[in-house]
């Protein structure tokens, strides 16, 4: 995913925490605010596991967020990993980020 789509600064994510609309499953939870353009932030606590644990489950958000980037609303995403995504495969996470992001109502209308 590229540079100019990630959410960096500390006072970003908790703008997105406190203004935004949230959902969960079991591997993670979305946070979103409408704004101007997409951006998006991923957050992995250090409950998840050891640092290649970590850096391996925000790979794999980061690449399933990629894939969806052109079907959805212009905002401002946190997606925070819970306990259960480092033991999940890619293509469990992707179906749980899809089925989440669908069921906030994130993806843009086609016409």
């Amino acid at each position: 995913m590229e540079q100019q789509y990630r959410l960096r600064k500390n006072a970003q994510f908790r703008y997105v925490y406190r203004k935004g609309k949230g959902g969960a499953c079991r591997e993670m939870a979305v946070a979103y605010v409408r704004g101007a353009r997409l951006m998006v932030g991923f957050a992995v606590s250090k409950k998840i596991g050891n640092a290649v644990t970590r850096n391996r489950v925000k790979r794999r958000l980061r690449e399933a967020f990629r894939r969806e980037l052109p079907a959805l609303k212009k905002g401002q995403y946190v997606i925070t990993a819970r306990e259960a995504a480092a033991a999940a495969d890619f293509s469990r996470l992707q179906l749980s980020l899809r089925s989440l992001l669908r069921r906030q109502g994130l993806y843009r209308e086609m016409p």
